[in-house]
């Protein structure tokens, strides 16, 4: 459908909203390069238990909508400049997680954006997804201009880093297009270097199985493997080691203005202790309207007990 908006109103509009980059991206320009390559991940098992990975829609946009014609693609900068003490007995939470749940932000913002885009004229189509659907939102993000999918799998941005939250509104409209961002990581291998149980196996790609944040938000298991146990380093809500040492992160993190990322108070240092014997009620408390509820209690119990064992 020829657009009766142009792309400089859709950028506008994203803008007013909040979200801090935008960026268009046509469907059917690029090649098939990348679902090859998130097919050999696949065969590999690189996705660990993660089954929705292998969600043949992922391979396919237009199987989530069969008319998109276009994918306004949007970041939006999650980081706060709190510190987590180093002492040992703190527990270490990811920065993503600190504050109010990100889907319940940018499904916010992505709904009135849709809204707009439909408004715009008759037999306007227009679906968003954060996070939430089967899309590579990672491989769009680049494609239309955010920012470029470094050596550990995240989308660094040149302005915020890869301190970003990305979303999508898929829309049968036909918007002029961004150009895809190059890469910038060049020959810098300090997220590899950095990483304790060697989960990125080589550049660009991450294997599940070996990588902390997976094991402390995704594995069900009543215990975690002794490699994972043993290099937890803290961490029992997520891994940001890879991001802090990026030298994209540590020059160009910029606070956010959303003020619903800021951290709970008890994010950003709880102690191991604390968490190894919370209770179910005190988890709900703490965690309401957070992204973190998808770790359950018995699991942070877990992962806390597991730093504690592992540090004597």
């Amino acid at each position: 459908m020829k657009a009766p908006i142009s792309s400089i109103l859709v950028k506008q509009k994203s803008l007013e909203l909040g979200f801090h980059k935008v960026g268009i991206a046509l469907v059917g320009c690029g090649t098939d390069e990348e679902a090859q390559r998130l097919q050999r991940w696949l065969d590999k098992g690189y996705q660990a238990d993660m089954g929705w990975m292998a969600n043949p829609k992922r391979q396919d946009i237009r199987a989530s909508m069969s008319e998109v014609k276009s994918l306004i693609c949007v970041a939006i900068n999650y980081y706060t400049p709190h510190q987590r003490p180093e002492s040992p007995e703190y527990a270490k939470i990811s920065r993503y997680g600190w504050g109010r749940d990100y889907h319940k932000i940018l499904h916010k913002k992505l709904k009135v954006l849709a809204d707009w885009v439909r408004s715009q004229g008759e037999g306007i189509e227009a679906r968003y997804y954060a996070d939430t659907g089967p899309i590579q939102d990672k491989v769009w993000a680049q494609r239309a201009g955010i920012g470029w999918i470094a050596k550990n799998g995240n989308v660094i941005s040149r302005e915020y880093g890869s301190w970003v939250f990305l979303g999508e509104v898929l829309t049968n409209l036909e918007l002029v297009p961004d150009s895809g961002h190059t890469q910038h990581c060049g020959t810098c291998t300090r997220c590899i270097d950095a990483c304790p149980t060697g989960a990125i196996t080589e550049p660009f790609v991450v294997n599940a199985d070996q990588c902390i944040a997976y094991h402390t938000i995704e594995n069900r298991a009543e215990k975690l493997p002794d490699e994972i146990a043993s290099n937890l380093q803290g961490w029992v809500a997520g891994c940001d080691i890879c991001q802090d040492v990026c030298p994209w992160n540590q020059r160009f993190a910029k606070p956010t203005d959303v003020a619903e990322f800021e951290p709970y108070p008890e994010n950003i240092a709880p102690t191991l202790a604390e968490l190894a014997a919370i209770s179910d009620e005190e988890w709900n408390r703490r965690f309401t309207a957070s992204a973190l509820r998808r770790i359950k209690p018995e699991m942070l119990r877990r992962n806390a007990r597991g730093n504690q064992i592992n540090s004597h």
